[in-house]
């Protein structure tokens, strides 16, 4: 059945207004009704599990004592990622699974103003040396099932945050893969083997360039690590990689 897309960010601030008077505003996470649209209610606030140091210099897996700024997961010295740093504002967890749920599935990309807002504060290590934000790019299939990129929404809000520009075009979504959602790591890994490209159309605008690579969750970081080898290719002198989310790595404790 044919249904109208409803978006909060599209009504004025007197249809705003009305709107949340009809319609008010729920937690993302519990669906409780909270004051407006750019917070949790307080309940699912207190149980975000914020990640701050001690982490891993490289991976930003919380470690559960401090072994110094620059130290290192053995995950980060067995296998070192194609990328220069990875941060995330939260672990992932089932109130966390919720909210990337309603984002990505049930049409409400508004929710990227409140995520993308708190993604500012995970990203800071890398803001000083970084040139341009470009988000994992989606399949031009699933993007028109879908209508919209959720990494995108996140990085046009930390555009906004930063002052950063936003790259939509130069990295490229050139395959149609299966969901990530459910396969092992090594399946990971090959479901998105050559899927990302630098679009030759923009003619070396990476060269030279440090990349805030935007998603929403890191799971294994197949597909991350795929876009970053994608934006060295294509000239990217450094790839920084932000998410929301991150899933805590087997064998490390929670902050």
């Amino acid at each position: 059945m044919w249904r109208i897309p409803f978006n909060r960010a599209r009504f004025s601030r007197a249809g705003q207004r009305l709107l949340d008077w009809i319609l008010p505003t729920a937690c993302p996470s519990c669906g409780v009704l909270v004051a407006s649209d750019d917070g949790f209610c307080v309940n699912c606030w207190s149980r975000l599990n914020w990640i701050d140091r001690p982490y891993c210099a490289r991976l930003g897996i919380p470690f559960a004592y401090d072994i110094g700024p620059d130290g290192l997961s053995a995950e980060a010295i067995a296998n070192p990622p194609p990328y220069r740093r990875a941060r995330a504002a939260v672990l992932y967890d089932d109130d966390v699974q919720k909210v990337i749920h309603r984002f990505k599935y049930l049409d409400q990309p508004e929710l990227g103003k409140l995520i993308g807002g708190l993604m500012v504060r995970a990203a800071r290590d890398c803001l000083d040396d970084v040139d341009v934000i470009i988000p994992v790019p989606l399949h031009r299939g699933r993007l028109w099932q879908r209508r919209y990129n959720q990494s995108a929404e996140l990085a046009r809000t930390l555009s906004e945050r930063t002052g950063l520009p936003v790259d939509l075009v130069s990295l490229q979504r050139i395959r149609s893969t299966t969901r990530q959602v459910g396969l092992r790591a090594d399946e990971r890994k090959r479901n998105v083997q050559g899927a990302f490209r630098v679009s030759a159309v923009v003619g070396g605008a990476l060269e030279g360039q440090a990349v805030l690579l935007v998603d929403d969750v890191l799971t294994t970081g197949a597909t991350v690590e795929a876009c970053a080898r994608a934006l060295t290719r294509g000239g990217a002198r450094a790839v920084d990689v932000v998410t929301f989310a991150r899933v805590a790595a087997p064998g490390t404790s929670p902050i």
